[in-house]
């Protein structure tokens, strides 16, 4: 099948072609009959298989002109690179057509924001806090919406949004199609679709927690920390690691990877998680993307907003406590039908996690042996040290320990305040003092 064969019009065409996009992917074309229908869908499909195109074609086909400036489509996004690129996506297909876009998020000028919806919309992209901070400011009215799509939903409700999205479905008039769009099917991700988004039909592309095909697996065994650190440096040596996509479980150890990363490939890396600024944010992801840096390092907070084409690997540092999290990473490889690489590595300790991951897949992961090359180091960060048993440090071991501000006075410090001379005096001849109190 090519796109030309679904019902789409001149516009759209035209903009495909430039976007060298010919065939749908199969999430694709099964939405699309299905939301031209004006159902209520629910599509499951892995991340990089192209949702966002299967809910912005059949809504841009049925999106006709209008001078009204209150948005008719809303797209609710989890995170503020998703905004962007999602934004992005609508005016590339757009470029054949006369479509008001703009997106809002948080983290950035509100008032810029502002003026943007101000100034009229056909469809608004944001997150749900900033949406939420426009609507109650009375800027942004939400009575004429027509589509609704909640992109990324899974990631939505694991950040906690859902009593935001609840908020939302308040100030929408009650008719409207609802899209929703998701990698993973969890329970909370059920019980929403339950209250919510009556009498759907649910678009399936392969069932949740399936891996790519063309995404080609590697797993790393390895003692600790460091050790990875040097195994990721030796297979970066490979030049066939062209654009290099690194997740770490957390700010601090993305951190510090990418000091040692930086020392070793010097501008060659980028870093990114949401302590950094969003300016600083959107730099990494245009450094990397436009190849100024081949390695990314990322947490998975923002991994969804990563819609980047080319990345030759994925390397998972770690695997995640949350094995879903897993397939979103190796996602951001083998996109478009191209093939790719997804490296893994893993400590004794993160076994039980291996094993969710491989069960969720319903396949393991080929162990590769490490190279005689790779030193294992014995060096342990602060996160892998351990606890010894049985001991309790309180504030109150310390303070007795302390030879700081508790420290035992000396002689000459330890006299006595006893006021004035006719005191001083009294308190030595053990009579009172004859020194009355004035009024005050």
């Amino acid at each position: 099948m090519i796109f030309s064969d679904l019902n789409i019009n001149a516009p759209l065409r035209n903009a495909l072609d430039d976007m060298r996009l010919t065939a749908p992917t199969t999430i694709q074309h099964r939405a699309f009959p299905v939301v031209m229908a004006g159902r209520n869908v629910v599509g499951v499909a892995q991340t990089g298989t192209g949702k966002t195109i299967a809910y912005l074609l059949p809504l841009l086909r049925m999106l006709e002109f209008s001078k009204k400036n209150d948005p008719r489509i809303l797209i609710i996004v989890p995170t503020r690179e998703l905004v962007v690129q999602v934004t992005e996506e609508v005016q590339k297909l757009t470029a054949y057509m006369t479509v008001r876009v703009g997106g809002v998020y948080g983290g950035t000028n509100i008032n810029t924001q502002k003026q943007v919806v101000l100034d009229g919309l056909d469809i608004l992209v944001g997150t749900p806090g900033r949406l939420l901070d426009l609507a109650f400011a009375g800027f942004l009215k939400l009575k004429n919406v027509q589509k609704l799509v909640i992109d990324e939903v899974d990631e939505m409700l694991d950040l906690g949004f859902r009593p935001q999205i609840q908020s939302i479905f308040e100030l929408l008039p009650e008719r409207r199609q609802n899209l929703m769009f998701s990698a993973t099917l969890s329970d909370e991700v059920e019980a929403l679709i339950a209250d919510e988004f009556m009498d759907h039909v649910r678009v399936e592309a392969a069932p949740p927690g399936t891996p790519l095909d063309q995404i080609t697996q590697q797993l790393y065994r390895l003692p600790n920390f460091n050790s990875k650190a040097n195994m990721l440096s030796f297979l970066l040596q490979d030049n066939g690691m062209s654009k290099v996509l690194v997740f770490v479980a957390s700010k601090r150890q993305a951190d510090m990877l990418f000091d040692i990363m930086a020392e070793r490939f010097p501008e060659e890396v980028g870093v990114i998680h949401s302590n950094k600024s969003q300016n600083y944010r959107f730099g990494a992801l245009r450094s990397f993307a436009s190849g100024a840096h081949r390695i990314l390092i990322a947490t998975d907070l923002v991994s969804r907003g990563l819609d980047i084409a080319g990345v030759s690997h994925v390397v998972s540092f770690d695997i995640p406590l949350d094995a879903t999290e897993f397939i979103h990473r190796i996602g951001r490889t083998g996109r478009a039908d191209r093939e790719g690489i997804a490296i893994a590595f893993a400590t004794e300790k993160e076994e039980s996690s291996l094993m969710a991951v491989e069960a969720l897949m319903q396949r393991e992961i080929p162990v590769h042996p490490v190279p005689d090359e790779v030193p294992l180091s014995d060096r342990l960060i602060e996160d892998e040290r351990p606890s010894v048993p049985g001991i309790r440090y309180t504030q109150t071991d310390v303070l007795k320990s302390s030879q700081g501000a508790f420290h035992e006075k000396k002689a000459k410090n330890m006299k006595v305040n006893l006021g004035g001379p006719q005191r001083r005096a009294a308190a030595q001849t053990g009579k009172k003092s004859s020194r009355k109190k004035g009024k005050r």
